[in-house]
């Protein structure tokens, strides 16, 4: 169900910054977290690319705007306490900066089963 009439505030009632899970579009894999402010967040609904608050810079930053790895919003959608996003993009290229897929590749425990 889309929520046009959402108030962006209500996202920003805990923190400044809300975290903002991103995954691939068509195959479900987590590719990254970050974290959006209000004006992160209208600038994603306004260009459907993803923008996020960098925490180290201390600015906003445009995913993809320098290395070309660019992020299509297909979904933004919202948990039932409205302070966790989770983006279902069309990555290209990588969405880590180290140059893999997702920022998930090493593990620190794996149960599963062979």
């Amino acid at each position: 169900m889309i929520d046009k009439n959402v108030d962006l505030d209500v996202f920003f009632k805990k923190s400044e910054l809300i975290p903002a899970i991103v995954q691939d579009y068509e195959n479900g894999e987590v590719l990254m977290l970050a974290y959006m402010n209000r004006e992160s967040l209208g600038r994603t609904l306004e260009t459907g690319l993803t923008w996020f608050w960098s925490r180290s810079r201390g600015e906003l930053w445009n995913k993809g705007a320098t290395s070309g790895h660019v992020q299509r919003v297909m979904s933004l959608s919202y948990d039932c306490d409205e302070d966790t996003l989770l983006c279902k993009v069309i990555q290209t290229g990588a969405a880590c900066h180290t140059g893999n897929r997702t920022c998930f590749y090493r593990e620190l425990m794996n149960n599963e089963e062979k």
